[in-house]
Parts: structure tokens; sequence; C-alpha cells
């Protein structure tokens, strides 16, 4: 039997429809880039399946970086997360997580490829723009840590069908 999360966005296509998060952190904010971020998602044809402002507390950066709680640079990244507002945002389509992490390249600026979020706008590992799921396992704790169900909605996107036949 399918959770309601899982009944309410997955249930209805005729394809496997995958959800990430993406984050668009604070530096992204300031330097005014998510509009052409987000429109970068849209073009490939990932679906924005919620959407939100939020200001991340101590609590909640630790929580969701906690992977990395004995790394020396983990308190850095926790005061990079708290330094103002960031975008958080769920993204859907087949083989999601996959396709956002292409398009947002290395996780050092100044190594990642030309063409993608990370090569075109960071120039370092410390601020690089945006955080993805690396996995759908992933994908699936880190959505329900910054989203309610509530705040989802299922959007259809034309296009996949085409994806499925090949």
């Amino acid at each position: 039997m399918l959770s309601v999360f899982d009944e309410l966005f997955t249930s209805g296509y005729t394809i496997e429809v995958e959800r990430t998060l993406v984050l668009l952190k604070p530096d992204c904010v300031e330097r005014g880039l998510i509009g052409q971020i987000i429109a970068r998602f849209e073009r490939k044809g990932l679906a924005i399946c919620a959407l939100k402002m939020i200001h991340m507390d101590r609590e909640m950066a630790e929580a969701h970086y906690s992977e990395h709680k004995d790394k020396p640079f983990f308190e850095l990244l926790v005061r990079y997360m708290m330094h103002g507002p960031l975008v958080a945002m769920v993204l859907c389509a087949p083989g999601s997580v996959e396709i956002v992490r292409t398009m947002i390249g290395n996780t050092d600026g100044a190594e990642a490829a030309a063409g993608t979020v990370r090569g075109d706008f960071a120039m370092c590992k410390t601020y690089n723009l945006v955080h993805a799921s690396d996995c759908p396992e992933s994908a699936r704790k880190e959505i329900e840590f910054f989203f309610e169900t509530s705040e989802m909605f299922k959007v259809p996107v034309s296009g996949w069908q085409e994806c499925e036949e090949k």
C-alpha cells in the first residue's frame, strides 16, 4: 500500500516520477540568481512541485547536514546556511535526482564544467549556490524534512510520455 505521500505524488502518472530536493543557498539568493537557476530546471522539463523561501536556524542546518558533523568544515557550513534566506524546492520528473545532479555540476565551482549551474556561477567549493539530493533515498528524507505534504502539488508536465518511449 502506498503512503499518502507516495499516493499524492506518484499515482496517476503513466511513467515513474522521481522527486528531488533542491536548495538555492544564501549566496544564490544574495546574488540574485534564483530566477536564472529555476529557469534552467524548467527549460529542462522538470516540474516544480513545491517551492518556498525559508531561513534556516542552527538546529535545522545541523540536522540537514548531520552526515558532515565530524568534518572540519561542518561549523562553516552550518553558519553559511544560516547566513540568510534560501529557496527550497521539490523538482519532479523521471530520473530527476540524476538529471539535477548533472545540471548543477561538481561541488567545487572552480572545477565544475561550463554549462552547469556551478560551472557558470560558482567560484569555489564553499559558496557553491545550490544543494541537491544525491540519491532517491536522500531525496525522500530531505523532502520530508523541508516540506509538509500539504505544501506539495502534483504538476502535470507535457513531454514526459516521450521519455517513456525511448
